[in-house]
């Protein structure tokens, strides 16, 4: 085996530990990404769900103070 050949091997495993540790670099910032934005859509969740629950208690006290949603005894009218 000549030093030429050494050399050859010894510059493909380098390539191939660069592109490996390029493709690692890029996963993690893949990562970072996803992680943030996950974050960010938690943050969306919790505000959507406090806004959620005001509004349900906004129609349950428009419902409560409106005559059309009161249930009346009709029979109790009628005697």
């Amino acid at each position: 085996m000549s030093s030429d050949d050494g050399d050859l091997e010894n510059l493909a495993e380098l390539e191939e530990k660069n592109r490996l540790i390029n493709q690692v670099l890029e996963l993690q910032h893949t990562l970072e990404d996803l992680s943030t934005r996950v974050d960010t859509v938690k943050e969306e969740n919790l505000k959507l769900k406090s806004e959620n629950q005001v509004l349900g208690q906004y129609i349950e006290n428009l419902m409560s103070a409106s005559s059309v949603f009161q249930t009346t005894d009709t029979k109790s009218k009628r005697k």
